[in-house]
């Protein structure tokens, strides 16, 4: 067990969490962890069963006097946003999370913590484990590929869940209790890989934009914060005039994440080498100034010599993705007007790969209004195609209308201003979260989502706040008692 852990409470959460953090769970490689839910549900003697996705359903039976109280169901999902800092080795494939505990802060030494949902699976299991807590019969849901596709969501079918009432504990804001969120799609476009031998005279340089603070593509896309790639491209379209010729391209992780770092290997006419090189370090000072201390204080642009030779990318191919680059945009396309400080819509360019095939572009559009989500990723698509690029959509997910009603939600206002003599702040959150697609599998599901509080959620920043791990168990614990 992590010393990181010692003496920190509900020591049963931290136990797990700390456990789980040893088993490597990136989305859609979640067959470790979900073995070690069903091991402990097996241990544990509990009712348990597993679809063909990979999501797991666990049943506890009520505390004795509470057999007549509604199951509830807990839920949260198995897998983690997989990110490091640059000079970080970690294969999330086979090296477990190092815990880091700064003040009242865990951390994760140089890559994401996997709060980001293990959180609620080190709850789920903690209660299951915990024979001396009060509560009705409970289901504990726990989804698999949540952040990269939402599949076990998706693949959840009739009859999987007995449960009417459901937590989702998938929020990151202690005394917040969530009631919708949005909606959201996925955009690429993609270009064929046309390529000639470099330029005679020219030479090589490596571009490198890093140091950026990136973050979630919509608890974060309202910081103003920078965006490696559209960095990036703006100096590259400033090294163009010198006769820049661009051979590759590669920049971000995720599409739900705001890209912290890329790279371009470009091969400028020796003669203006110097040039080049000034343009880099002028283009550094500009977009530091333009991202204020407070906002993205470490960027760096930088380019380095590169010796070698290879193809460079024909100049009509490079011209359109450049000009697609510049066009596409990013970051917050509407706020709420019924829902002070909500961003309404918004799109994330989040990831460009150069592989054999092609130059690839990934895109995600959000809003918590269905038209606007076709609407933006219409003009997304537009620029694309009028870009020549190959153009490719998923089918998207649903929002999650807020129910202001919700039965749930009501003995949630009630329970968190009995323990702590203030309201819970009632609100929606411009992110995906699992009760959009759950409640359209589950008509009439009534759903409320909170959590302790996270900072930096899909980045090597992530943080969880340690006082807010105790008092978002103490008012699950007093939900589970009060429910009727």
């Amino acid at each position: 067990m992590s010393n990181a852990i010692d003496g920190l409470k509900p020591a049963g959460l931290w136990k797990y969490f700390a456990e789980i953090s040893k088993i490597p769970r990136p989305s859609k490689h979640e067959a470790a962890v979900a073995a070690f839910v069903v091991g402990t549900a097996r241990k544990l003697g509990l009712e348990f069963a597993q679809d063909t996705a990979g999501t797991v359903v666990v049943r506890k039976p009520a505390s004795k006097g509470y057999e007549d109280r509604p199951m509830v169901c807990l839920q949260g999902h198995l897998d983690m946003v997989p990110e490091k800092r640059p000079d970080k080795t970690h294969d999330f494939l086979k090296d477990p999370i190092t815990l880091v505990r700064k003040g009242n802060t865990m951390m994760a030494d140089g890559t994401t913590l996997g709060a980001d949902n293990g959180v609620a699976v080190a709850t789920s299991l903690a209660i299951m484990a915990d024979a001396s807590l009060v509560h009705g019969p409970l289901e504990f849901l726990f989804t698999i590929d949540e952040e990269t596709g939402l599949t076990g969501a998706h693949s959840l079918q009739p009859g999987f869940l007995q449960s009417r009432t459901l937590l989702n504990l998938d929020s990151e804001e202690e005394g917040a209790l969530y009631v919708g969120c949005s909606g959201g799609r996925d955009t690429m476009g993609t270009w064929a890989l046309e390529t000639e031998a470099a330029p005679a005279g020219t030479v090589g340089l490596e571009i490198k934009v890093g140091g950026l603070r990136g973050g979630h593509s919509g608890l974060e896309i309202d910081k103003g914060r920078g965006n490696a790639i559209k960095v990036l491209n703006r100096v590259l379209l400033r090294l163009a005039p010198l006769g820049a010729r661009l051979a590759r391209i590669d920049g971000g992780n995720k599409r739900n994440a705001i890209p912290r770092d890329a790279v371009a290997l470009v091969f400028v006419p020796k003669k203006k080498l110097d040039e080049a090189k000034a343009i880099v370090s002028a283009m550094h000072d500009v977009c530091r100034a333009e991202l204020s201390a407070s906002v993205d204080p470490s960027l760096e642009i930088t380019a380095a010599p590169f010796k070698g030779r290879c193809k460079v990318v024909k100049k009509g191919v490079q011209k359109k993705l450049t000009m697609a680059l510049a066009g596409l945009p990013h970051g917050v396309v509407k706020m709420s007007a019924d829902i002070p400080g909500l961003v309404e819509t918004s799109t994330n360019l989040g990831v460009i790969t150069t592989d054999k095939k092609g130059i690839a572009v990934s895109t995600s559009q959000r809003s918590s209004v269905a038209s606007e989500i076709v609407e933006i990723a219409d003009g997304v698509r537009a620029i694309f195609e009028l870009a020549g690029a190959t153009v490719t959509g998923s089918d998207g997910y649903p929002g999650w209308k807020p129910n202001l009603d919700s039965p749930i939600l009501k003995t949630a206002i009630a329970t968190y201003k009995q323990l702590y003599g203030k309201e819970a702040e009632v609100k929606a959150v411009h992110a995906g979260l699992e009760c959009g697609i759950i409640g359209e599998k589950y008509p009439g599901m009534d759903m409320v989502s909170f959590g302790p509080t996270l900072e930096g959620v899909h980045s090597p920043d992530e943080k969880i706040y340690i006082d807010t791990v105790e008092k978002y168990w103490d008012f699950l614990m007093a939900i589970l008692k009060t429910v009727k």
